[in-house]
């Protein structure tokens, strides 16, 4: 039985991948805008796009290479063996590292490291953790904040998924509030479940603070999830998934959530999480407006075929087709894919456009959490670019460039 990756081997690793030895990319970037299709040439100065314009023709005039703001992943549990909640190997700022760019390579450029149901203490461990992390420039400002998924979801199985049932528990603001503090006021997202008691109260105060609510690992009813929203709930977590494997065909938590134009929706479009039925339903009743595309990618993402034990001691399992299920509930337990796949599938199984997509992965969640400075190919933002191709849906990232640096490139 695999364990998750050991500490002991992360520099080794972080070395491999290559991010110490950051250069400025230079003045000028060209590619085929991910909006229309035209040549553009993009401008950088300290860190940040100065100019984007139109040119008649590429450098290299038979370029098929795309460019775009860097995606960004609202839910990443951890990366490379490396988990945001491990609690055998302890999480390490060389660990943050590396996952930070080992997503550099797949074109994400804006993170959140995502906290699932835990312990208090290591809750409170890796919060501040992370905070000291986010601060570090080597990082380039990939991490703006954390999501917090659970410990106040449903207990049920099937609902409650892969979460510990040990440590889920009611909201309870006091707890809540020295998570906050720990993480240097950086909890951007919590994800809980409406039917819990408390809840309510629960996201009002959020709401009042500004950390942005999803609704995850639930049962909730029209009223319940109705009235999450009229407080300020804002996003449904992965929708679709943290479902039991039976429901009620009529009185489940997927139709209130779909109908009510007020709440965003988290999609995972790795081929497995979602069905290509499922994912058409879902972009015709929200549209590209209202969709967050995510990876939820576990620690198990980017590590081969195999059994693996958890923090816990349950076994999760990578399969052959890319799935990580938890044998134990018969459920899946995150993603083994990065963002970059659900950008060429959700093209596929739809039929949007590029920019569509590019605007589900990466624009819309930077609005939604009032990151101001990325997410769309504008003077003034942040210069966080990527330069792809796009071949039978398949997104090949070729350089990635954040806050102005090259971080990543396969065409030097």
């Amino acid at each position: 039985m695999k364990h998750l990756i050991s500490t002991a081997v992360l520099i080794l690793l972080i070395s491999a991948f290559g991010c110490s030895d950051q250069k400025d990319y230079g003045n000028f970037v060209e590619g085929l805008s991910y909006l229309d299709k035209r040549p553009v040439r993009i401008e950088i100065e300290d860190g940040k796009i100065k100019s984007v314009v139109s040119i008649k023709r590429l450098s290299d005039p038979g370029s098929n290479i795309y460019i775009s703001p860097g995606l960004i992943d609202n839910q990443v549990n951890g990366f490379m063996g490396v988990s945001f909640v491990d609690t055998r190997d302890e999480l390490t700022h060389e660990g943050i590292s590396l996952i930070t760019t080992s997503l550099w390579e797949k074109g994400v450029t804006s993170y959140f490291p995502t906290l699932t149901t835990n312990d208090h203490q290591i809750y409170l461990k890796n919060l501040a953790l992370l905070a000291a992390a986010k601060e570090d420039p080597v990082l380039l400002g990939s991490i703006p904040g954390f999501h917090l998924e659970g410990p106040y979801i449903s207990p049920v199985d099937g609902f409650r998924g892969a979460h510990p049932l040990i440590h889920v528990r009611k909201p309870d603001w006091e707890e809540f509030m020295e998570l906050y503090e720990a993480s240097k006021e950086n909890i951007l997202q919590i994800s809980l479940a409406p039917e819990v008691e408390g809840a309510m109260d629960f996201i009002r105060k959020c709401s009042d603070i500004k950390s942005v609510v999803g609704l995850a690992h639930h049962n909730g009813t029209t009223e319940e999830i109705t009235g999450a929203i009229d407080l300020g709930a804002r996003l449904a977590i992965h929708l679709g998934n943290g479902l039991a494997n039976t429901i009620n065909r009529h009185r489940n938590p997927l139709w209130a959530q779909l109908a009510d134009d007020r709440m965003s929706i988290g999609m995972i479009c790795d081929g497995i999480h979602l069905l290509p039925e499922q994912i058409r339903v879902f972009y015709r009743a929200k549209g590209p407006e209202r969709i967050i595309m995510t990876s939820d990618v576990s620690a198990l993402g980017g590590m081969p075929v195999g059994k693996y034990l958890n923090d816990i001691g349950d076994t999760l399992e990578i399969t052959p087709e890319g799935a990580i299920i938890y044998p134990a509930q018969q459920v899946l337990a995150g993603s083994a894919q990065d963002l970059s796949t659900g950008v060429g599938h959700v093209m596929e199984v739809t039929g949007c456009s590029l920019a569509e997509a590019i605007r589900m992965a990466s624009t819309n969640a930077a609005r939604l959490y009032g990151l101001d400075d990325r997410g769309e190919l504008k003077p003034g933002m942040r210069a966080d670019i990527i330069l792809f191709t796009m071949e039978d849906f398949n997104m090949d990232i070729k350089k990635t460039i954040v806050a102005g640096e090259t971080v990543y490139s396969t065409l030097d």
